[in-house]
C-alpha cells in the first residue's frame, strides 16, 4: 500500500488549473495549424490565423486562452494500492481548485444555486470523476469546460430501431443546431451505450483523446471520419462564418448497453479544448 498525503493532489490540481488555462494542448495546435493549410476561404483563414494568434500569445504573456475560464472538470484514476493521508481527497480538490483559480487571475464562474444563482467566488466545487484502476499511482487530469460549448451538447435515448442512422442523424443535427454558438471549430465528443448517467460522461471523457486520434475499433474510427467529413461539409466554419473547418476531430467513445436501447451524447467543446494532465 503506497500512501499518498492528499496536500500532493492539491499543488497538482493548482498548478494544472492556472498552465491549462494558459496553453492550448500541442494536439489542438498542430490540427489547427494543419487545417489552415486546408483552408481555401479568405475569412475562415483570417479567423483561424486570429485563433493561432491568440494562442500563441496567450501562452507567451501568461493570459488566458479564452475569458471563459470554465468549470473545473477533474478526472481521478486511483490506484487501488493507494491509501490517502492528510484529509479528504474532494476537499484537497477543490482546495487545489481555490487556490488555481486565484492565484491565476481565473475567472470565477460557478455558481452555487442552478436557479437561485449566487456566485461561489473561488470556481469550487469541481465537478469530480473518480475510477479506481490496478497499481499505486494516481492520474490527475483537469479540464476546464466552458458553457458556451456546453451549451450546445445534448442527449438522446434512441431505440435499438432507430440503428447506425439514428446515431448519425443525431450527432449532425446537434452540431448543425450549434451553427457558431459554441465558437467552432470544434471538437465532438460521443458517447453511445451505457445509460442516461454513463452515456454522457463518456461524451465528455471523449473529448480528453488527442485531437486527430481514432477510436480502436475499425467500425467506429471509420464512423468517426465519416461524421467528421460530413460536419465539415456543413458550412459552418471557424467561428461560423462559413469555410471547411467547423471541426478539428470527432472523438467517439462506447460502452455495453441494454437491449432495449442506444444512448447517445454529444458534448460539444470550442477549439479552446483544455485538459492536462498529472500522474503522481
Amino acid at each position: 500500500m503506497r500512501e499518498i498525503d492528499v496536500s500532493i493532489v492539491t499543488e497538482a490540481v493548482e498548478r494544472m488549473c492556472i498552465s491549462s488555462n494558459l496553453h492550448l494542448p500541442k494536439d489542438v495546435q498542430e490540427k489547427l495549424l494543419e487545417l489552415r493549410e486546408l483552408e481555401d476561404g479568405e475569412i475562415a483563414r483570417s479567423i483561424l490565423d486570429r485563433i493561432i494568434e491568440n494562442y500563441t500569445l496567450a501562452a507567451e504573456e501568461q493570459t488566458p486562452i479564452c475569458q471563459d475560464t470554465g468549470m473545473a472538470c477533474v478526472f481521478l484514476e486511483i490506484g487501488q494500492e493507494v491509501h490517502f493521508t492528510g484529509g479528504g481527497l474532494y476537499d484537497a480538490v477543490n482546495e487545489g481548485v481555490r487556490r488555481g483559480y486565484t492565484k491565476g487571475y481565473l475567472r470565477k464562474s460557478v455558481e452555487a444555486d442552478p436557479v437561485r444563482r449566487g456566485n461561489t467566488g473561488d470556481n469550487t466545487p469541481a465537478l469530480i470523476t473518480t475510477d479506481i484502476v490496478p497499481g499505486d499511482r494516481v492520474k490527475i487530469t483537469v479540464a476546464p469546460k466552458g458553457f458556451g460549448s456546453e451549451n450546445m451538447s445534448a442527449l438522446k435515448m434512441l431505440k435499438p430501431s432507430e440503428g447506425l442512422d439514428g446515431i448519425r442523424d443525431f450527432i449532425l443535427k446537434t452540431v448543425e443546431c450549434a451553427g457558431p454558438n459554441p465558437c467552432p471549430p470544434i471538437i465532438v465528443g460521443v458517447g453511445i451505450g451505457g445509460n442516461f448517467d454513463h452515456v454522457a460522461l463518456l461524451a465528455k471523457k471523449a473529448l480528453l483523446r488527442p485531437a486527430g486520434s481514432r477510436n480502436p475499433d475499425p467500425f467506429y474510427a471509420s464512423l468517426e471520419d465519416e461524421l467528421l467529413s460530413e460536419i465539415n461539409g456543413l458550412g459552418i466554419g471557424p467561428q461560423g462564418f462559413g469555410g471547411r473547418t467547423t471541426a478539428l476531430g470527432v472523438n467517439i467513445e462506447t460502452l455495453p448497453t441494454h437491449i432495449a436501447g442506444m444512448p447517445c451524447a454529444v458534448n460539444i467543446s470550442c477549439h479552446v479544448t483544455r485538459h492536462e494532465t498529472e500522474v503522481i
